[in-house]
């Protein structure tokens, strides 16, 4: 991509959340990535981001909680694209 098509650290803010759904067009979720590779500060909130749904999921997974809450949290989370690890 030529620098003009480049995203700014505020428009990759703006998209992180979209980001680590995966909710944005493939074009889109490229542009971030590539900025993401380039660009540290924009990185380290990504991976902190990313660690905190992390720690949620892992939380969620340790959560005594009925059976049918469980199925409709999976496929919420399945619907997004963002399986649980």
């Amino acid at each position: 991509m030529t620098p003009m098509h480049r995203l700014s650290c505020e428009e990759v803010f703006s998209r992180l959340d979209d980001y680590l759904d995966r909710e944005l067009k493939a074009e889109e979720m490229a542009r971030v990535r590539e900025h993401l590779e380039t660009c540290a500060a924009c990185a380290a909130e990504y991976r902190f981001e990313s660690s905190v749904i992390q720690g949620v999921r892992n939380k969620l997974e340790h959560l005594a909680m009925p059976s049918d809450l469980l199925a409709k949290i999976r496929a919420s989370i399945a619907e997004t694209g963002a399986a649980p690890a």
